[in-house]
């Protein structure tokens, strides 16, 4: 698995004009290709009286899945500079639409390359982007008694506390970067005397 990887912040959709041409970019994240499919036809659906909706999309935390879509417009002046311009900012997990308005003005192959990679370019600048890094997910056990205290420390030293439930011990689901579960675990045992139970569990992302 990567370390981490950014995707953007928020679905959303810019507009720019390049002679007379209206091009809006639609931005979502996606986490499967199935998400990304839905949004294009969403898009498709909304924008079905436009010129052309070109798409592109970046699929895993290792790119994994990269596709793309001319949707009617010359070979390779669409779709792949928007998968371009997405791989450039290290884009994953994300979706993008550029619908078109033919404004009567004809860019040629340079023109049209520049305008899609430059809508996709500029609606990731208006949107924002955010990082997601690798944590591994973790339990601690530990008696009602020291709970309380032993979460707000959590909490205060920057730790991520997923959940809590509370049974005959309670039980805090955490997320730590790897490199620290050691430091981790000789913290918890030094602030619970060595009460604490930790059981290291499987790998996600959340926001860095």
């Amino acid at each position: 698995m990567q370390d981490e990887y950014r995707t953007v912040a928020r679905a959303g959709v810019h507009e720019t004009e390049v002679n007379r041409s209206r091009f809006l970019c639609a931005l979502a994240p996606a986490a499967t290709e199935r998400e990304a499919q839905a949004f294009i036809a969403a898009v498709r659906k909304e924008h079905a009286d436009a010129t052309h909706n070109c798409w592109a999309y970046v699929i895993g935390a290792d790119a994994s899945v990269q596709k793309a879509s001319d949707d009617g417009e010359p070979g390779g002046t669409a779709g792949v500079p928007m998968l371009q311009m997405l791989l450039r900012r290290d884009m994953r997990y994300v979706v993008a639409v550029v619908t078109r308005y033919y404004g009567g003005v004809k860019l040629g192959a340079g023109g049209l390359i520049r305008a899609y990679g430059g809508a996709v370019g500029e609606a990731l600048d208006a949107l924002g982007t955010r990082t997601r890094r690798r944590f591994r997910l973790a339990t601690v056990t530990v008696d009602h008694q020291r709970a309380g205290k032993l979460e707000n420390d959590l909490r205060a030293t920057g730790r991520e506390v997923r959940d809590v439930s509370y049974g005959e011990a309670v039980t805090i689901e955490i997320a730590l970067p790897d490199a620290d579960v050691a430091p981790f675990r000789a913290w918890l045992a030094d602030v619970t005397s060595g009460t604490a139970g930790f059981e290291a569990g499987g790998e996600a992302y959340g926001d860095a």
